[in-house]
């Protein structure tokens, strides 16, 4: 009974290609957030997470090429990668790991913006500035990513005009952020050495 399953048609072209398409979502979600740990200093994790992408993506491959004339299979395998890579960016994105620089350039007085930010344990820098059409304030904070919507929205809420950039930053030595909000399994990923010191 399950050899003649194993060998019929619908095996072939439906469990098989499905079963390649869920392995090529696995191994490139895994794929993608240990690109993203490397490039956030993280040593180990990326290693572990290597050793389960290779063995699901050897999987893979392995029942694509035991069936080199069946089609459906290479459309499987094509399309679990492409899938793979955006469940995995949507992962990063949801863990939003490492820290990001915003820059904000107003004309306004921004006392009271970068009081509110300090308030809220923000570091603020503040320096004056010149642009294209006269005298300007230019404020800086390193953040962690999971505080740049709320940042952003403080911006908007004090200069709605105000011009702002926002930069991932690799490394910083020392900071001032506030309370960890996370929970659950993002909290311990955020209790990794996500701004690890530069050298």
């Amino acid at each position: 009974m399950v050899d003649a399953f194993l060998t019929s048609p619908v095996f072939g072209f439906v469990v098989l290609p499905i079963l390649i398409f869920c392995a090529r979502v696995c191994d490139m979600s895994l794929d993608t957030i240990r690109v993203i740990f490397m490039s956030k200093g993280i040593k180990y994790l990326p290693a572990i997470i290597g050793f389960f992408e290779v063995i699901i993506w050897l999987a893979a491959i392995g029942q694509v090429m035991n069936n080199l004339t069946n089609v459906v299979c290479y459309i499987a395998y094509g399309a679990g990668f492409a899938t793979g890579t955006i469940v995995g960016m949507a992962i990063e994105e949801k863990l939003s790991l490492g820290l990001t620089s915003v820059r904000i350039i107003i004309k306004e007085d921004p006392f009271e913006l970068t009081q509110f930010l300090r308030s809220h344990n923000y570091g603020v820098t503040s320096i004056d500035g010149e642009g294209g059409t006269g005298k300007v304030k230019m404020v800086f904070t390193i953040i962690k990513r999971q505080d740049l919507a709320h940042v952003v929205g403080i911006i908007k809420q004090y200069h709605p005009n105000a011009f702002y950039s926002i930069e991932e930053v690799k490394s910083v030595s020392e900071g001032v952020f506030p309370e960890q909000n996370a929970h659950g399994i993002f909290s311990w990923f955020h209790s990794l050495r996500f701004n690890r010191q530069g050298k």
